[in-house]
């Protein structure tokens, strides 16, 4: 099992005790994170799982494809570097004690 920690806009900090399998997206949707929505379900066709990434992780993570790059362009909330979809975040071991703020707003 894996730490990851989601931090809400408002301040709120959940962590999820997880397996290192699938990706954040669908572990945060498993235990109905408000925060991300994911309403394509991970297929890259919305932006609605949009996190923050802080670091050491956001370095560590494989750059984003040509597709999650033209998504980002979508996010509801400001881009900033450290933007990722949170379906494109494959976890891992390597990604225990992972922490990602939430946007404010996904729509």
């Amino acid at each position: 099992m894996i730490k990851i920690h989601l931090v809400a806009a408002t301040g709120g900090d959940t962590t999820l005790e997880v397996k290192p399998a699938g990706s954040l997206m669908q572990a945060a949707v498993a235990r109905d994170i408000e925060g991300i929505a994911a309403d394509c379900g991970g297929m890259l066709t919305c932006a609605t799982c949009h996190v923050y990434v802080r670091e050491p992780f956001a370095s560590r993570l494989p750059p984003p494809q040509a597709e999650e790059l033209a998504m980002l362009e979508y996010t509801a909330s400001p881009r900033r570097p450290n933007s990722r979809l949170s379906c494109q975040i494959a976890l891992a071991e390597a990604l225990d004690g992972l922490t990602v703020d939430l946007p404010p707003s996904q729509y």
